[in-house]
């Protein structure tokens, strides 16, 4: 179209402008609040935890409260809670779902209170914040949240460890849980992996069935160490293409800024304990860490093609295992990374959060498995 007039045509498309603006502004809806808190679990740790709700939205009747459990390494605001644009998988679930969303970190994670050990050098302990630790603080998160919702059961999400982990604490307490995600997670379901278990660089030469002794009880990771394994994920040279340059940085910066002694070492390092790595290692082997026939909740497993942690054969044993689960579901996601949630949205991102949004309302498909 060509406009005859220079003056109008600048003036329609200024108004244009503002009325795409507006309605876009109206479509993400309010911006979420957050709030942070404390809870103490039952063998005296701290943890931290942040409360994220849609400012002056009303709970959609019935809604459950969510819980995301962050995996090995970067804890739960890195992992779930950037302030970038297509950052927060916490605040966009919050707004689809119509209720609060919760980011704990587990003991000796980002605000959470560290092991003593952790004060002193890695190797004077063994791996620190094991599976049977994490379901305690689950269990701390869990109760407190419960309680500020008028005593409800609670809706749990895990990536990667942390699915581990929430599957775990779901087989423990099943009452408890409303409904299970988990998002590319280790189950047991077979004995070798390409890059954890037996016969990996993690395992004892004398005992390969074994951890090596000298792993210690902690490891520190600078910002460098956090993407190779996303950018050998993504099939493209142009990583920017799949992951917007601004989500790596938030990401690897709030990694960095979730430990207040990082900046004492050149480069910068966060600690973060190695008993998520103890957990893989064994449930890469083909060990089950715990039970899934005692889950009685619905249950979404979701994998991404490209998972670098995950195998299919985890996702299709916990189907089988988990007996008792109202129903099971199992999601692949084509072409999306073990980062999928902090990809751009037509990498995965966007299939990932309408699944569990459907999921998480109960409104999502119930079939035993599926794609």
């Amino acid at each position: 179209m060509q406009f005859r007039n220079p003056v109008l045509a600048a003036a329609q498309l200024a108004a244009a402008v503002l009325l795409s603006a507006a309605t876009a502004a109206d479509a993400a809806g309010p911006a979420p609040a957050r709030n942070d808190f404390r809870v103490e679990t039952l063998d005296g740790q701290t943890l931290r935890v942040r409360e994220i709700v849609t400012a002056k939205k009303e709970e959609r009747s019935g809604a459950q409260p969510l819980v995301l459990i962050h995996g090995a390494r970067v804890p739960g605001i890195a992992s779930f809670d950037l302030d970038v644009p297509h950052g927060s998988l916490a605040a966009d679930l919050a707004s689809a779902l119509g209720t609060a969303v919760y980011v704990m970190d587990a003991r000796g994670y980002g605000g959470s209170g560290r092991p003593a050990a952790m004060e002193r050098p890695p190797g004077e302990s063994r791996p620190l914040s094991r599976a049977n630790e994490v379901v305690r603080d689950i269990d701390a998160v869990v109760r407190e949240v419960s309680r500020r919702h008028a005593n409800a059961q609670v809706n749990l999400l895990g990536w990667a460890t942390g699915g581990m982990w929430a599957a775990y604490y779901a087989s423990l307490w099943p009452e408890r849980v409303g409904r299970l995600v988990t998002l590319n997670a280790l189950y047991g379901g077979a004995s070798t992996h390409p890059t954890l278990g037996p016969g990996s660089p993690n395992a004892d030469p004398a005992h390969p069935e074994r951890l090596r002794p000298a792993m210690g009880g902690y490891a520190r990771y600078d910002a460098a160490s956090l993407l190779p394994s996303w950018d050998r994920s993504i099939p493209s040279d142009d990583k920017a293409a799949w992951r917007a340059p601004e989500i790596a940085r938030a990401y690897a910066d709030a990694a960095l800024r979730s430990d207040p002694q990082s900046g004492r070492h050149t480069p910068p390092a966060f600690r973060a304990p190695l008993g998520a790595i103890e957990d893989s290692f064994y449930q890469a082997g083909g060990r089950r860490l715990f039970d899934a026939s005692f889950i009685t909740a619905p249950v979404l497993v979701v994998r991404s093609e490209r998972d670098f942690w995950s195998r299919p054969e985890d996702a299709e044993a916990f189907a089988r295992d988990a007996v008792r689960a109202a129903s099971v579901r199992i999601v692949t996601i084509p072409g999306a990374t073990h980062y999928v949630h902090l990809d751009r949205p037509e990498r995965g991102r966007e299939r990932l959060t309408g699944e569990l949004a459907g999921f998480l309302r109960g409104t999502g498909a119930t079939a035993s498995s599926g794609s």
